[in-house]
């Protein structure tokens, strides 16, 4: 599947022309969708829910911040091969497990760090050609 959602973007972004619009316009059309689903699957209570601004806002922040990162994926794909970009963007599970380890205090069993540096060595062995 992140093969295939990989080389999708790839010739969408090359096609579209622009990383910026093509960003832009995905996430239009997901944002569409996106609060009719949340409207779908709120709970039945019979009264009015409100939405506790704290948790607003880092839904703000979170949806921001997943924008830049893709949109930067997508620009990344305009200039390198497809390849190089999506080995690249596949070590974030490398980052993910360091930072669950560092700051949620969860186990790196042994297989979890073989994995992580079988991950880690992928775009290496692409830049040694």
């Amino acid at each position: 599947m992140i093969a295939t959602y990989t080389v999708i973007d790839g010739v969408g972004v090359r096609r579209f022309g622009s990383a910026v619009s093509y960003t832009a316009w995905l996430f239009t059309a997901s944002g569409v969708m996106m609060p009719m689903a949340l409207f779908a699957a709120r709970p039945r209570t019979g009264r009015h829910s409100r939405v506790e601004p704290a948790l607003l806002l880092r839904g703000i922040v979170a949806g921001t911040l997943s924008l830049v990162a893709y949109g930067l994926v997508l620009w990344a794909q305009t200039r390198a091969p497809l390849a190089i970009v999506a080995a690249l963007r596949e070590t974030s599970i490398v980052f993910a497990a360091g930072i669950g380890a560092v700051a949620f205090h969860e186990r790196l069993p042994g297989r979890r760090l073989v994995a992580s540096a079988v991950v880690a060595v992928g775009p290496i062995m692409l830049a040694l050609g």
